[in-house]
C-alpha cells in the first residue's frame, strides 16, 4: 500500500509539473496562426511530452521491482513516420510502450474516445499533443441520424493531416478495448490470448497517409502473471512483463486502397490483419509458455532490465 501511495503521488506531482508548462505552448500555438511558429512550438510540446515520459520512467524505476523482459527494439528511428500496432490489456499498456518507445521513435499519438477529453487535466494535455478525439456512435443512433455517419473517418483524416507534417507514431490498438474474460467469451473470438481485431482505424491512417510511414511496428505484450490493473501496478505488484517487437513492411497494394467503399479492399485489408493477429496469438503462446524443467511462477531466464 505503501509504495502504491508514494508511485501514485510522485505521478500527480509529474503531471501537475509538467501539463501547465504544456498549456502555454499550446495556448501560444493557438493564438499565433503562423505555419513556421507553430511548427516551431510543436516541436518544444513534443520535448515537453518526452521530457514527461522520462519522468514517469524515472519514478517507476523507484517504486517498481518489475522483472522486463524485452527484445526486437533496435534500428528504430525518431526522425521516421511509423504506423503502431498492439495487442490491449491493461491501462498500463500506455506505460509500457512509452517507458520503452520514447527517444526510439516519435511521440505516440493515441485516438481518444471523445469523453476522455473531460479527464482533469490529462484532457488537456492530450488536446495539446494534438491527439485525436474520437465520437463513437451506436448504429441504432445511426439509422436516426445518418448524416453522422463517416464522421470519425472525417477526424481520422484531418489528424493524419497534421500528422504528416512532423515525425509522428501513429498508435492503434486494433482490439478497439482491452482484454477481458468476458469480452473474450461474448465475442467467441477465435484467438486465445486476443479479441477480434477492427482493421478501419488501421486502414483509414494507412489511406491517409501511407506513403509518410517507414513500417508497422508490431507490438505484443504479454503479462505472465496475468495483467495487472493501474492500482496494481503502481502497488509494484507487476512482477513480469515480456514485450517483443518486429518491424513490418507497409502493404503497398492497401496505402491509398478505398476501405470504406470498396469490398474487394475491405476484405483484402481484414485478412491482412487476421493474419498479423494469427501470428501474434501463436508467440503469445509461445511466450507465455514456461521454460522446459521449472514451474510456472519462475522468472524467466532471458530477463533483462528495460532498455532506457
Amino acid at each position: 500500500m505503501l509504495t502504491g501511495v508514494v508511485a501514485a503521488l510522485l505521478l500527480a506531482v509529474n503531471i501537475l509539473f509538467w501539463v501547465p508548462i504544456l498549456l502555454v505552448f499550446a495556448l501560444l500555438k493557438l493564438l499565433i496562426p503562423v505555419p513556421v511558429v507553430r511548427r516551431a512550438l510543436d516541436r518544444i510540446l513534443l520535448f515537453i511530452a518526452s521530457a514527461w515520459i522520462s519522468c514517469n520512467r524515472a519514478w517507476m524505476a523507484l517504486t517498481q521491482r518489475c522483472t522486463w523482459d524485452v527484445a526486437g527494439f533496435d534500428g528504430l528511428k525518431r526522425d521516421s513516420w511509423y504506423l503502431v500496432s498492439c495487442n490491449h490489456q491493461s491501462w498500463v499498456d500506455i506505460l509500457v510502450l512509452q517507458n520503452l518507445l520514447n527517444g526510439r521513435i516519435p511521440l505516440l499519438k493515441f485516438f481518444l474516445k471523445q469523453q476522455l477529453i473531460w479527464v482533469p487535466i490529462m484532457g488537456l494535455a492530450w488536446w495539446a499533443l494534438d491527439f485525436p478525439f474520437m465520437r463513437r456512435y451506436s448504429e441504432e443512433y445511426l439509422k436516426k441520424h445518418p448524416e453522422m455517419r463517416g464522421k470519425d473517418q472525417e477526424t481520422t483524416r484531418r489528424a493524419c493531416e497534421k500528422f504528416a507534417l512532423m515525425p509522428t507514431s501513429v498508435m492503434n490498438f486494433l482490439e478497439g478495448t482491452r482484454f477481458t474474460a468476458a469480452k473474450h467469451a461474448g465475442q467467441q473470438s477465435p484467438y486465445v490470448h486476443l479479441l477480434k481485431p477492427k482493421a478501419g482505424g488501421m486502414a483509414l491512417a494507412l489511406n491517409a497517409m501511407g506513403d509518410k510511414f517507414q513500417a508497422i511496428l508490431d507490438v505484443t505484450i504479454c503479462y505472465p502473471d496475468g495483467a495487472p490493473t493501474f492500482w496494481h501496478f503502481l502497488q509494484g505488484k507487476m512482477q513480469r512483463v515480456i514485450v517483443r517487437a518486429r518491424l513490418l513492411p507497409i502493404p503497398r497494394h492497401l496505402i491509398n486502397a478505398d476501405y470504406t467503399t470498396d469490398p474487394a479492399v475491405r476484405a483484402a485489408f481484414q485478412a491482412w490483419v487476421q493474419q498479423l493477429w494469427q501470428e501474434k496469438d501463436a508467440q503469445m503462446t509461445d511466450l507465455l509458455r514456461p521454460p522446459a524443467g521449472s514451474g510456472a511462477s519462475t522468472p524467466f531466464s532471458r530477463a533483462r532490465p528495460a532498455a532506457g
